[in-house]
């Protein structure tokens, strides 16, 4: 498969997801308005979604973030963005990227398609991206630290987490061009330290 017919793929898979998600925000936060951006600094900001207190008027911007290469399988966990290179430079991955506008990353994992053509169910954990910024600086996890370590290809356990409960290092060094280098965190530890909260 060549760049642009995966990119169209990858595309089409975005659009049927969000045709999902757009029905369960609907359907379990009433007390919320929301609205699809379509702006692309926006959206280049980290920002997909804009969700409306009804009562009090407050904003939240959420980044929707899915398992897309991941279907009919549920993960228990989510690969946060550390860095990747681009014409051969290091770039700031997602993760700890200061110029996204980011509040919630809306975690999306176990993306089923039990019909042809459309996914029938997901779910989806709400990340607060302060707190867990805030989590990864208290363990000394820096996107420096994380950089400057010698990565071989895989996933590579370090010392501020725990391996088999918490997270680990995975570096693509083979396998992708970009080389990402990601923090892989387990959902369920997540919601335990109060960073995020299972929504659907």
């Amino acid at each position: 498969m060549n760049a642009r017919s995966k990119f169209g793929e990858d595309l089409q898979k975005e659009r049927k997801l969000q045709s999902l998600l757009d029905t369960y925000y609907a359907q379990y936060l009433k007390q919320y308005s929301f609205e699809r951006v379509v702006d692309l600094d926006r959206q280049l900001a980290g920002i997909d979604l804009l969700f409306t207190h009804k009562s009090n008027g407050e904003v939240f911007s959420l980044d929707e973030k899915a398992q897309l290469d991941y279907i009919n399988d549920d993960l228990p966990t989510f690969a946060f963005e550390v860095s990747y290179l681009k014409d051969n430079r290091l770039k700031k991955g997602w993760l700890f990227d200061q110029s996204k506008k980011t509040d919630f990353y809306a975690l999306v994992t176990a993306i089923y398609a039990d019909e042809p053509d459309r996914f029938t169910s997901c779910k989806v954990t709400f990340a607060n991206r302060k707190k867990l910024l805030r989590f990864l600086s208290d363990r000394k996890l820096t996107a420096e630290r994380l950089e400057n370590r010698a990565l071989p290809h895989g996933k590579i356990a370090i010392g501020e987490l725990d391996q088999a409960t918490e997270g680990y290092l995975y570096f693509s060094r083979a396998n992708k061009a970009e080389k990402p280098l990601n923090l892989v965190l387990r959902l369920d530890f997540l919601i335990h330290e109060g960073i995020a909260k299972r929504f659907v």
